[in-house]
């Protein structure tokens, strides 16, 4: 495999299943299973029982679950999507969109 070329905090879009269209930020990249978690992509209803404990009130709580990471491409800054590449600059890597050749800053 080429790597994974999407971060953390990245805008991506989702091109295919059930949320197709749909953009969000990354909050979290699964590389050994090779998913991600999207920002209110992919939500799933979970039960959760009371624990007075914790102060978790308990009911049917609303959670976003991983999607594969194939089904979703990066949004450059002109809000276009495109793929991914790298490029030596310097002493340094950087990623670079290929639709329109413009550096991906890097987002913290």
């Amino acid at each position: 495999m080429a790597g994974i070329k999407v971060k953390r905090n990245d805008t991506v879009e989702v091109i295919a299943g059930k949320d197709k269209g749909k953009r969000g930020r990354v909050l979290r990249v699964m590389a050994d299973a090779n998913r991600v978690l999207v920002e209110h992509v992919g939500i799933i209803k979970k039960h959760v029982r009371p624990n007075p404990q914790k102060n978790i009130q308990g009911g049917i709580a609303e959670k976003e679950s991983p999607i594969h990471i194939s089904n979703v491409m990066v949004v450059d800054d002109e809000g276009n999507k495109t793929r991914v590449g790298r490029r030596i600059e310097g002493e340094r890597l950087f990623r670079y969109s290929k639709s329109s050749g413009n550096l991906i800053p890097e987002k913290k």
